[in-house]
């Protein structure tokens, strides 16, 4: 692998993007059916609104799977982005990066999940290369989720294994754990699909937010309760959540920071994969991965603001009062109560971590000040690939208006193959944007030039 990995830092040492062209750029917004489209589809600059009104019925085509075959990152291949942007190879020292936080002091943790371990990078402000990889604690379970608290001056890093939350003592500067982990949340549900668990705090510190995925597709294994013993249940569980085996799970859960008054925060979110908190407006958002098994084009991912008692779908309707057809007659009581998210993205891309662009010190153009980056680890149940890149999500004073832009891609070889997936995203103290990429074992480095025009 590390010789697939040195190919890649040669093949995007020199400045990409420019090559595109401005004659390649389609600033006008895809809807409907144009909307949903294919990795042939996608181009920096492209910009998709997808609706719920051009949603395909269930079954409208087959349910394909075309799981990904990763292969080393071809000789003269470039990542593509808008105009004016450079992407170099940040790190290379890593297995399977993952989700990623950025440390008040600019150190960046990153989860390295399938070796059990949370490292820290150090780079100078404005060098394109990590100077310091250093493991900052390991033989952890599948960990994931990565926060820091309290945020301005943290004395703690909280980690969401898969199956606990637990926290290790933190001051500035440390590139190593100083103390053992104590246990916040000693038994999350795990298990089956679904082994992420992302975490968040409110803007003001006084709850912990830890995401949940589901056991399965659809609960098609949770036994079927008459709707009074369901709405029983969900008075004493929140709206909408399962049991038997997916009993607190596809839920937003909520504590305060040392673990205690645990319960349901928003319920119905199949995968709420990315967990992050908009510092301007303070609203939660989940990045979520919707079911599978539908037809290519159900259903849509998406990325959405979450409040308190909100119910999502999850399993019995999707993307409103949709009823899964896996799922007829069950809750008929759940149809007027579900809430639509806000962004919806192209079926089965699998979208990863969200995170706001605060613009603060960066060479970033303006207009991208306020809006979100995600990163998109790619599909296996569509026909044709979706995902596989990074998209910027437009916000107008931190509202969502449903459009999102191709910002990074090219991880698909014309034959299907691919050979990068990206997953978590931090904006670094310098101004770059990090992307990580566990399927090349790697973290980009996006820069701007200044002087140049972006795209749009």
């Amino acid at each position: 692998m590390k010789r697939y990995v040195l190919l890649a830092v040669l093949a995007v040492a020199a400045p990409v993007g420019a090559w595109w062209g401005a004659s390649f750029a389609d600033t006008a917004v895809r809807s409907g059916q144009a909307a949903f489209g294919d990795y042939n589809t996608d181009a920096p600059g492209v910009w998709r609104h997808l609706a719920v009104a051009d949603l395909p019925p269930p079954f409208a085509s087959q349910s394909a799977r075309n799981q990904p075959r990763l292969v080393k990152m071809p000789e003269g291949a470039k990542i593509k982005t808008p105009a004016g942007f450079t992407v170099t190879a940040f790190t290379t020292d890593l297995v399977g990066p993952r989700r990623m936080r950025m440390a008040p002091n600019g150190d960046i943790f990153v989860a390295e999940s399938t070796q059990g371990r949370i490292s820290v990078l150090r780079a100078k402000p404005g060098s394109d290369k990590a100077e310091q990889v250093a493991v900052f604690a390991d033989n952890l379970s599948q960990p994931y989720g990565i926060a820091f608290y309290p945020e301005k001056d943290p004395k703690w890093v909280y980690i969401g294994n898969t199956d606990s939350v637990v926290r290790y003592p933190y001051k500035a500067g440390d590139l190593k754990a100083s103390g053992p982990a104590e246990v916040v949340i000693p038994k999350i549900p795990s298990g089956g699909g679904h082994w992420t668990r992302d975490l968040a705090f409110s803007p003001d510190g006084s709850k912990l937010f830890v995401a949940v995925g589901s056991g399965s597709n659809v609960a098609e294994t949770m036994p079927r309760k008459s709707v009074a013993e369901a709405q029983a249940w969900d008075a004493q569980h929140g709206r909408g959540t399962g049991w038997g085996d997916e009993t607190n799970r596809a839920v937003v859960l909520t504590s305060t920071p040392d673990g205690k008054n645990l319960k349901t925060y928003a319920s119905g979110i199949r995968n709420c994969s990315g967990l992050s908190v908009n510092g301007r407006t303070g609203d939660l958002w989940c990045t979520t991965n919707e079911r599978d098994l539908l037809g290519d084009n159900l259903v849509p991912d998406y990325s959405t603001r979450v409040k308190a008692d909100q119910f999502f779908g999850w399993p019995w309707y999707y993307l409103g009062a949709h009823e899964d057809p896996r799922k007829a007659g069950e809750r008929p009581d759940l149809k007027d109560h579900i809430t639509t998210p806000d962004v919806l993205y192209q079926p089965h891309s699998a979208p990863l971590q969200l995170m706001f662009w605060n613009g603060a010190g960066s060479a970033f153009p303006k207009e991208y000040d306020g809006d979100a980056f995600v990163a998109m680890h790619g599909s296996w149940n569509r026909t044709q690939r979706t995902g596989y890149k990074v998209v910027r999500v437009r916000l107008k004073n931190g509202v969502p208006t449903g459009e999102y832009e191709d910002f990074m891609l090219g991880f698909v070889n014309p034959d299907g193959n691919v050979w990068g997936r990206p997953v978590g995203l931090v904006e670094a103290k310098d101004g770059s944007l990090l992307v990580s990429d566990d399927g090349g074992n790697v973290v980009w480095r996006v820069a701007y030039v200044a002087g140049q025009t972006a795209s749009r």
